[in-house]
Order: C-alpha cells, then structure tokens, then sequence
C-alpha cells in the first residue's frame, strides 16, 4: 500500500546509493523500490533510475533522480534523537565518514548534501528545562560544538 504523505528528496543522480546508505545507517530503514526511467528525461535516459521508496527511521520517502536543478539545503534536514553519546557518535561518524560535512550545533549533511540533525535526546530535555538558567548553560554549550558530546551537555545543565 502507498503511504498518503512522502516526503520528495530531489538528488542529483544518486538516488538510489543514498537510500541503500541510509537502509544500512538507520533502524527501520529499507530500500522498498526501485523504478526507472521509461524513456529519456532530462536528467537522464531510458532505463536510468528515476525514482527510489525507501523509508528513513520508519519516514516514507521518495528519491528522485531529477538532475542539478534544484540542489539540497539546510531548509530541510532530518533529526534524529539519539539515546546516548555511542548512538550519537555511530550515525554522526557514518554520515560525515562517507564523503559528508559536519555542521554546527549537531548538523551534518551527507554527500547528497542532504542534512542531518544528531540531536542526544538529553539535549532537547536540557534546553527546555524550566530553570531557564539551566536551560541556558546547555544551551550555550551547545552552541560551541559541532558534534554534540553528551557529557559536556549534561555538565553544563547540571552547573
């Protein structure tokens, strides 16, 4: 059955390696479909992969092979919530280790340029704390890092 709501990622050619990365990557995460292209498009030719189902952490998705045009952004970005620092680490290291970039604040994209947000589940638990003063420790320290170390968030919140 086809889910109503999918999310539409536009990549340039590499559609399908980019859902069998994130297949291997994510829990619940799988390669459900492969189409191709019944005739030549601009961004391709007859038989060429147009269009992978896959889902990402259980989010159905649609990889779309539809050429330069229309490049990845910041605008969109998939967050994760991770439960500790080795979680945090693996899906961090796996995207940037593979042709990625990191970011700030958690962010990384991967070489799609597709982005990533590796967000330790105690992090958004600190920024909301209503001691707005805790908050604020953790928040700052965040602000400092690049890939969120656990234990420097948790100091932080605690003072």
């Amino acid at each position: 059955m086809h889910p109503k709501n999918t999310l539409c990622l536009w990549y340039d050619g590499g559609a399908l390696e980019a859902a069998q990365f994130y297949a291997r990557t994510f829990a619940d995460s799988e390669v459900r479909a492969v189409h191709r292209a019944p005739a030549d498009y601009p961004a391709g030719k007859e038989g060429d992969v147009l269009t992978v189902e896959f889902t990402v952490l259980g989010i159905p998705c649609l990889g779309l092979n539809g050429g330069p045009a229309f490049p990845q952004t910041e605008a969109f970005s998939f967050q994760v919530a991770t439960d500790d620092q080795d979680e945090t680490d693996r899906l961090w290291n796996a995207i940037v280790g593979n042709g990625g970039q990191e970011s700030a604040c958690g962010w990384c994209k991967d070489r799609w340029g597709v982005s990533w947000q590796i967000t330790p589940r105690v992090l958004t638990q600190a920024i909301a704390d209503p001691d707005r003063a805790a908050a604020r420790r953790a928040f700052e320290a965040m602000m400092q890092m690049t890939k969120i170390d656990v234990a420097a968030i948790e100091a932080a919140w605690r003072g």
